[in-house]
């Protein structure tokens, strides 16, 4: 039996994608069984430390916890780590991702403010012309672009900001259409029905049927579309069903679009099947299920159907513009102290001046979205100001700051830094092309980023030297971890590193001891891992016997007579 442990990253990714999917279509057990799963992957995983999985698999585990009763609060922890880990790793598509968890997990708790801010950061994050991450590969990134627009947008439909949500799920659909398999279309295809018939249901509230109908009509021709991709879909279903019978939103949208007696029965099924589990699909199904059941003049059965549906919605704040529509439903089909006319004019005053909220709040979510894009704005200059453009990495100043800070901090130590420098990164240059050696050197980079710790601080120092920051390490841990960083390069595909290795220098900082003379020291060091053969790491460490008037003499951490590695 195969076990986590020999399985690929590829495979943790797609099975999480897979649970995530069968936990929304699931009882209560089978949801907890999923996500007691997708935790197992999760915490593989963080064993292995591949900080673009670990991402990933953040993002499934908070998404199944937000769909799940009674599990909610539990993701909030995650979410904190998923927001943490994206940001540590610059992984911007997942942290726009993790601003929309958030905002939805603002919304289950009734906070539409933290919930329009939420929203707000994520969607300015992806208004920038974004840069594929070449590790995922194009069509994983573009996947989880995505994903991230259609958080977004479900959360501006829950939000009632239809137009904003319209807008990103068009942009998801580029994206989707371009890279997404069958699950990720039906996924979207399904999303987007959902923002439709809750638009649809919000124009009719006041008085504008035509709008109204045309939003349904789109969502039931999107209900008859996705079937295609449905039946090679990760969705569990029932394979000689058609979709629209065993997705209630897909079904919802026929019998808004055209409600007839032939739908009463599969509505019912339907409304059986997700009761208690997803507000918003009970909410649209009970009003289509109604619309059927007064066709059919079986209006008492009509208004139970309704009254149910409010009860159980009784203490769920999760969809409060559905909720309003639920309730406008029911009122429609009781006569209340019989002036029924009346309290329509009532209700359309109310409902008008419900709509100017709307507007308020749809200009509140573009001031902060604005905002969010001046933040970002001054960020990524800042960013850009102490960032080396090739590799990403910190630059020469932003080095001298922080070595500068770290050194004058009351407890700074331990401390150990590294000087790090490529062999034979002449020779690349000199056989090949510059934009090779400059791929090389985007490569090294990031395996230094993603082999060390994430406090680790590392920037590109000059031409193909690197420095490392280990804050906390003493020498003896940081020579083990930058020996990991050494044999990752080393073991990267030819066609990848063009041979290149590295040799690195890494000493401990002395008490009052300057940036230039820490930095002098460790490069000291790496020039005589240079002189040993390269492709290893030498530390230094001081011999306090030496006399102040000379200066300190050097030798390895473990021996008196420096030995290469291989020899031991």
């Amino acid at each position: 039996m195969t076990t986590l442990s020999e399985v690929s990253d590829a495979w943790l990714v797609g099975r999480a994608r897979e649970l995530n999917a069968v936990g929304q279509h699931s009882d209560a057990s089978g949801q907890r069984s999923t996500i007691r799963e997708a935790d197992d992957l999760l915490a593989e995983a963080q064993r292995r430390g591949e900080p673009r999985i670990v991402g990933q698999l953040l993002r499934h585990c908070a998404s199944m916890r937000l769909t799940t009763p009674g599990l909610v609060d539990s993701a909030d922890p995650l979410l904190d780590e998923l927001l943490m880990h994206t940001r540590r790793h610059g992984l911007r598509v997942l942290e726009a991702d993790a601003h929309a968890l958030r905002s939805r997990r603002a919304l289950i708790g009734g906070s539409e403010d933290s919930a329009l801010t939420e929203v707000a950061h994520g969607l300015a994050m992806l208004d920038d012309e974004l840069v594929p991450d070449r590790t995922l590969g194009r069509r994983s990134w573009e996947r989880l672009l995505a994903t991230s627009l259609i958080d977004i947008g479900l959360v501006l439909t829950q939000l009632g900001v239809y137009e904003t949500a319209d807008e990103v799920m068009t942009r998801a659909h580029q994206r989707i259409r371009e890279s997404g398999g069958p699950h990720e279309i039906a996924v979207h295809m399904i999303n987007r029905c959902r923002m439709l018939l809750g638009w649809g249901l919000r124009l009719e509230r006041i008085g504008q049927y035509e709008e109204a109908n045309t939003r349904f009509d789109t969502a039931s021709q999107i209900a008859v579309a996705v079937e295609g991709p449905w039946r090679e879909s990760l969705f569990p279903r029932v394979s000689d069903r058609p979709a629209a019978e065993q997705v209630p939103v897909l079904g919802a949208a026929h019998a808004l679009a055209q409600p007839r007696i032939e739908y009463i029965e599969r509505l019912e099924v339907l409304r059986s099947l997700d009761r208690a589990i997803h507000p918003r699909e009970e909410i649209i199904v009970a009003i289509a299920l109604s619309r059927c059941l007064t066709r059919a003049d079986r209006s008492d059965e009509a208004v139970q159907v309704l009254s149910d549906a409010r009860a159980d919605m009784e203490t769920d704040t999760s969809e409060p513009t559905l909720r309003i529509s639920l309730a406008r439903e029911h009122a429609q089909l009781v006569d209340i102290g019989g002036r029924p006319a009346a309290l329509r004019d009532y209700a359309l005053e109310l409902e008008t001046e419900l709509w100017a909220m709307r507007q308020a709040r749809l200009s509140t979510l573009v001031i902060s979205l604005e905002n969010s894009r001046l933040t970002h704005k001054h960020d990524a200059i800042t960013r850009q100001a102490l960032q080396d453009p090739l590799t990403g990495l910190s630059n020469r100043r932003a080095l001298d700051d922080r070595l500068e800070t770290m050194l004058t901090a009351p407890d700074a130590q331990p401390l150990a830094v590294a000087l790090v420098d490529l062999d034979g990164f002449k020779g690349v240059n000199d056989r090949c092309s510059h934009a090779e050696g400059d791929g090389v050197l985007r490569t090294v980079a990031m395996t230094l980023r993603d082999t060390l710790r994430v406090d680790d601080f590392v920037a590109r120092y000059g031409g193909d030297e690197f420095v490392v920051l280990l804050p906390g390490a003493t020498l003896g841990a940081a020579e083990a971890a930058l020996q990991r960083t050494t044999e990752a390069v080393d073991s990267l595909p030819g066609e990848v590193s063009y041979g290149v290795t590295l040799s690195i220098g890494v000493v401990a900082m002395r008490p009052q001891e300057s940036a230039a003379q820490v930095l002098a020291r460790a490069d000291a060091a790496m020039y005589q891992a240079k002189r040993g053969g390269g492709n290893r790491v030498v530390a230094f460490s001081g011999v306090t016997a030496t006399p102040p008037s000379s200066p300190p003499a050097e030798v390895p951490t473990d021996h008196s007579v420096w030995i290469p590695p291989d020899a031991l």
